[in-house]
């Protein structure tokens, strides 16, 4: 019994108006964006929740279906439940300067303690000062100097006082000291007066002088020590006057921060360091620098100074950080330089924060794709997971690219919660290819790409409305509503389904906003979404356009009416970024006397793909089966797409493969005014296949342009009903009995709508009846079984 079409009701499910009870979706309240996701939303908040290590979270779905906006609503919801964390800062290390010391703080602390730094330092730069300026530091330090100088004038004086007994003049010279002999009037002797003078006498001036020369060398070989004793005390002057400038205002930080030992170490630190370098302190105007010495530091309070890194005053929960450009540097934190004298110089007051200090103790959301193509950034995310600590340093370094010294900031602890995202195919990349993977993403929230439209109209109404409040778009009508879902349905490939793509239903609702002011609505109305949906297609479609005028003008050929054996109209669907549309495709088949080899020549020539591949050798396989299975199997086919220049692949075409190798082989011809798509199985079952819409469509376009003739139409799969929403002028035209929709599940059933006859069953013997679809191809296979057997019989007597 030939298969009647399918109803216009089969073709288009509408939304049912019932559910949506109002009038206009301003009437409606905001929900979360994502909607019948609940098993995602379950994983997110497992993985958020369980504090343990390795359970960080990789998100599963396409770019465009809001699963940043989920998880990120999620992750904040979670943050507010648990306590704001630590502050972070570097403080530079007075033992090794190269490793600047990190310490922790209560939230808020920080951005206090680097002010109180900051202000400890501005008084001390003025109090020490005025204490070293006092009248008792310089009474003080002037008796110091004053007594260093007057021991050794004391010293010079006796001596001189012994050279006067005994008749010698004692001098300082620019040189050093020197003794002159003299007489009793101590008036310095002319060499020819002492010339004059016994030998006993010059003798004895001489013993003297030479008595006086080394005690006046004894004497100042002391100076020194003395002047390094006087030193010393007016060191210990100056510890003692810092120290009672500095310890009061010291004193008071170490009180406020009595809490953290950190804190209080550092400052002992900064206390020790500042009367060390009292003089840092002291201005030195009259100082001058030689053309050789290099300038000093000009701050050289800068070893003061608190680098905050992470300052949590105005959080009141946990930090939710979403890192767009995830490099080496944007994780870790880098450690910056400037230029100096010719070279580059750093401090700990250059080490800038990377995302995990920003994000530690709460939540840190990475694209994995764009983690996966920066340069080692995939690594290190791994590294500091596994260390649980933020080691800062530069790439260079890290790779043993460069051995100059540099900064080694003390590592700072990690606790971050972690969630990936990104498409199902990295994720399961990952976990094929990184053994490492598992052990630290081990949640997997998989986010579904269409949900259940039963029930679920009015929650996407609902989402339809809170797009339209946050995108600032005017209000949806109830009839506008319809046709978005009724288009959700559409993008989605399934009347049963929604689509969950958020990026598509947000870019509808904006151009339809956009025709709706056009048009001078309020609100936007179904003719409005329509005419969105119309011209993003007008936009997109110049190929399609192309290809269609080339069937219509014969420069492809597609026949549309009539019966030709071995010929049949297949369907494919080309996607062009956003815009898939359906083409018809010649597929022709010859047969002949063969060793049962079916010849694909898109295989052939290497334009067929494995899964077209493995489709052409199943049908081989039925057609042996079924009309071989007690005879050798004697035919050969050829079998190709007419006029293709690319790629084919997939098994959509299988069953349309197999009518026309058939249908060669019957010599029985098939109408040209049916397309046919749909996958076919070793026992000859008609299975599923995906853009049948499109497929639908594409033949109807062609033949709408030649004039529908009231005979023309598709043959799909019958578990495909389910998927269609086809375009209402297809619908109009299938109710008016212009196009038909015809649905089979088996080969059958296919072959009598395509040539009108009856295929025919097997009897008890095996045979079909004669004037049979089935009966003509089972008795050409008979003949080319004798044949064989004749030409086999004829090689072996030549051979004798």
């Amino acid at each position: 019994m030939k298969k009647a079409p399918l109803t216009p009701s089969q073709l288009y499910k509408p939304c049912n108006l019932e559910q949506l009870k109002f009038t206009s979706t301003d009437e409606l309240e905001d929900i979360d964006i994502i909607v019948g996701q609940e098993r995602a939303m379950e994983a997110i908040k497992f993985g958020i929740r369980l504090q343990k290590s390795g359970y960080n979270i990789f998100a599963m779905a396409p770019d465009g279906t809001g699963k940043l906006t989920t998880v990120k609503q999620l992750a904040e919801h979670e943050a507010h439940r648990q306590p704001v964390p630590s502050d972070w800062c570097y403080v530079h290390n007075f033992r090794h300067s190269a490793k600047p010391t990190a310490i922790r703080l209560e939230p808020g602390e920080g951005r206090g303690f680097q002010l109180d730094m900051a202000e400890l330092i501005d008084e001390l730069s003025i109090a020490i000062p005025a204490a070293f300026d006092g009248d008792e530091y310089r009474s003080r330090a002037g008796e110091l100097e004053n007594e260093s100088r007057q021991r050794e004038i004391r010293e010079i004086d006796r001596l001189r006082e012994e050279a006067e007994q005994a008749h010698i003049i004692f001098t300082e010279t620019a040189t050093g000291y020197a003794f002159l002999p003299a007489d009793d009037n101590n008036e310095a002797l002319t060499p020819e007066q002492f010339n004059k003078l016994d030998k006993d006498r010059q003798h004895k001036f001489h013993d003297t002088v030479l008595d006086l020369q080394e005690r006046v060398q004894d004497v100042i070989k002391k100076f020194p020590l003395w002047r390094k004793e006087t030193k010393r005390k007016l060191q210990a002057l100056n510890k003692e006057v810092a120290e009672l400038a500095v310890n009061h205002s010291i004193d008071e930080l170490k009180e406020k921060y009595a809490r953290h030992q950190a804190v209080l170490n550092y400052l002992n630190a900064v206390q020790k360091d500042i009367i060390e370098h009292v003089r840092d302190f002291i201005p030195h105007s009259d100082k001058v620098i030689s053309f050789m010495e290099l300038p000093q530091d000009p701050n050289p309070f800068k070893r003061y100074q608190v680098n905050l890194m992470v300052d949590l005053s105005h959080k009141r929960s946990a930090p939710v950080i979403c890192e767009d450009l995830p490099n080496y540097g944007n994780l870790l934190g880098r450690i910056d330089h400037q230029a100096h004298m010719g070279s580059l110089v750093t401090d700990f007051t250059m080490i800038k924060p990377g995302a995990f200090h920003k994000a530690n103790g709460g939540y840190l959301i990475l694209d994995a794709r764009k983690v996966l193509l920066q340069p080692y950034a995939w690594e290190t995310l791994k590294r500091t997971l596994q260390a649980g600590e933020i080691r800062i340093e530069s790439l260079e370094r890290a790779l043993s690219l460069i051995s100059t010294s540099s900064l080694e900031p003390e590592p700072i602890p990690l606790n971050v919660k972690v969630i990936l995202l990104g498409d199902p195919l990295i994720y399961y990349l990952l976990s094929l290819y990184d053994p490492e993977f598992q052990d630290f993403f081990k949640v997997a929230a998989d986010f579904a790409g269409s949900v259940k439209r039963e029930n679920n109209s009015l929650e996407y109404a609902r989402m339809l409305a809170t797009i339209a409040r946050r995108e600032k778009l005017r209000p949806l009508n109830q009839s506008a509503v319809a046709r978005v879902i009724e288009h959700s349905a559409r993008l989605a490939g399934d009347a049963e389904k929604l689509l969950t793509h958020l990026r598509s239903i947000k870019d509808l609702l904006t151009e339809a906003d956009y025709w709706a002011a056009e048009n001078a609505h309020n609100q936007i109305a179904n003719n409005d979404v329509q005419q969105a949906i119309d011209q993003k297609t007008r936009r997109l479609d110049r190929v399609r356009e192309r290809l269609y005028e080339n069937i219509q003008r014969g420069t492809v050929l597609i026949a549309t009416e009539g019966k030709v054996a071995g010929q049949i109209n297949g369907l494919s669907v080309l996607q062009m970024g956003e815009f898939a549309f359906g083409q018809p495709s010649r597929i022709t088949a010859t047969t002949r006397l063969g060793n049962g080899k079916v010849v694909d020549i898109e295989r052939e020539t290497e334009l067929g793909g494995a899964i077209h591949s493995k489709g052409v050798m199943i049908l081989s396989s039925f057609i042996a089966s079924r009309y071989a299975r007690n005879s050798p199997f004697s035919m050969a086919a050829s079998l190709v797409f007419e006029q293709s220049y690319g790629q084919v692949e997939g098994d959509s075409a299988s069953l349309a493969e197999l009518c026309v190798i058939l249908s060669s082989l019957a010599q029985v011809p098939l109408r040209q005014d049916l397309a046919m798509t749909g996958s076919v199985n070793q026992l000859g079952q008609v299975q599923p296949i995906g853009g049948v819409n499109e497929k639908i469509e594409g033949f109807f376009d062609i033949c709408s342009a030649r004039g529908l003739t009231g005979t023309q139409g598709v043959i799909i799969p019958a578990s495909n009903i389910p998927y269609l929403m086809l375009r209402w002028d297809i619908v109009h035209a299938a109710q008016s009995g212009q196009f038909h929709i015809y649905a089979v599940s088996s080969v059958d059933e296919a072959l009598e709508l395509l040539s009108d006859m009856e295929v025919g069953s097997a009897d008890e013997q095996g045979q079909y009846p004669p004037e049979s679809f089935n009966g003509k191809i089972d008795a050409q296979l008979r003949q080319f079984t004798t044949l064989a057997k004749e030409f086999t019989a004829k090689e072996a007597d030549e051979k004798k």
